[in-house]
């Protein structure tokens, strides 16, 4: 199955800014869109369950996050460009973690498919 990739990750102070992009791996050899999808953000930190962090619906008019990131997280689409963001800022020590996205059924935040490729945000002191 196609899953989008992840990236711009990276190591930021604690109450720094990072914007995460979530596209079509640039490998496929079949080109897709992730306009008729919701997208949704997981995190997945060194001995814990991935969890929820951020979800879209497929036209952007709809969006959802965790209680852990409300006010500091947003998460945005360019269907024309074909790519989600997750703007995160005000970043925290726990929310060093690899940051996946997903295709998802918006309502449960449910996961479509197997998980891509993910990318490492880490927050220092």
């Amino acid at each position: 199955q196609l899953q989008p990739v992840a990236s711009g990750g990276g190591l930021v102070h604690s109450g720094g800014s990072l914007r995460l992009t979530c596209a079509p791996s640039r490998h496929t050899l079949e080109y897709y869109t992730l306009d008729p999808y919701a997208i949704g953000w997981f995190r997945q930190a060194p001995g814990k369950e991935r969890e929820f962090v951020a979800a879209i619906d497929w036209i952007g008019s709809n969006t959802d996050c965790a209680d852990s990131v409300k006010g500091r997280f947003t998460i945005s689409r360019d269907n024309a460009k074909n790519t989600v963001y997750l703007q995160m800022n005000s970043l925290k020590l726990e929310d060093t973690a690899v940051y996946y996205c997903n295709r998802i059924l918006y309502g449960p935040k449910r996961p479509l498919g197997s998980w891509g490729q993910g990318t490492q945000v880490t927050v220092s002191s």
